[in-house]
């Protein structure tokens, strides 16, 4: 009795310490770049973004709590230690290598233009002379206003996507610059009816990583893996279909 009772110790004792070894990964996102990171009603982190990060989680079987940080201070937060990864369609630029490492991209982005209907306005320098444009501060949208046309029109940056698209309904920017994928969301809004495109897909091979701290490379192998895992299986394919009708990877 003695031995069976010490044997069923040992194996609930084994159990117990595995389980409690478990991986927690606490990981940020923005929380106001809809579709991929926003809030419900009930103030919930849900979007693309979110249900990625889910999907890794569970295919690394790991114990994840999920946050929301200001973009603006999202990667001095990961350096802090806050969190230990951020996925919120953050793109992969060699300026943000210089501070934090990326996972393999889990899609692809454009950038796209968007006015009034019918603004007559064209995408070049001469186009958009003296004209007011917005993006979202720290962003490639905003780098590329700035290498482009900064010296020919005015630009101007905000700390989340959804205050340059206030602006230019308040007749504040002629038009913004975004990111294709969040832009085509807010387009398909009815409120937004009497805006569309501007000028051709800028593609600028974009890709979207998760971001890490550097050295973190456990956590990089891991993650790399599960993407692959949930690409395989089907999993990132649902999730795509559930925000687009055609696929962003």
């Amino acid at each position: 009795m003695k031995l069976k009772l010490t044997l069923v110790t040992v194996l609930f004792s084994l159990f117990f310490f595995g389980a409690a070894q478990a991986d927690k990964i606490r990981i940020a996102t923005e929380g106001a770049y809809p579709p991929f990171n926003m809030k419900n009603t009930k103030g919930e982190l849900i979007g693309f973004d979110v249900d990625i990060a889910k999907a890794l989680c569970e295919q690394m079987n790991a114990d994840c709590e999920i946050v929301a940080q200001d973009w603006d201070g999202i990667i001095p937060g990961l350096l802090a230690k806050k969190y230990d990864a951020i996925i919120a369609s953050m793109s992969i630029t060699a300026e943000r290598q210089k501070k934090v490492s990326f996972s393999d991209p889990y899609y692809s982005n454009y950038l796209r233009f968007i006015a009034k209907m019918n603004s007559g306005l064209t995408v070049s320098k001469s186009g958009l002379k003296g004209k007011k444009l917005g993006a979202q501060r720290a962003t490639i949208s905003a780098q590329h206003l700035e290498d482009n046309f900064r010296k020919s029109a005015k630009v101007k940056v905000y700390d989340t996507q959804e205050a340059a698209f206030l602006d230019l309904k308040a007749g504040r920017l002629d038009a913004v610059l975004v990111d294709a994928y969040p832009g085509y969301d807010w387009l398909t809004k009815s409120e937004n009816s009497g805006y569309d495109h501007v000028g051709d897909t800028i593609d600028i091979n974009d890709k979207i990583g998760i971001a890490i701290r550097k050295g973190d490379k456990a956590l990089a192998k891991k993650l790399n893996k599960a993407l692959k895992d949930i690409l395989a299986s089907g999993a990132y394919k649902r999730i795509n279909g559930n925000y687009f009708p055609f696929s962003i990877y």
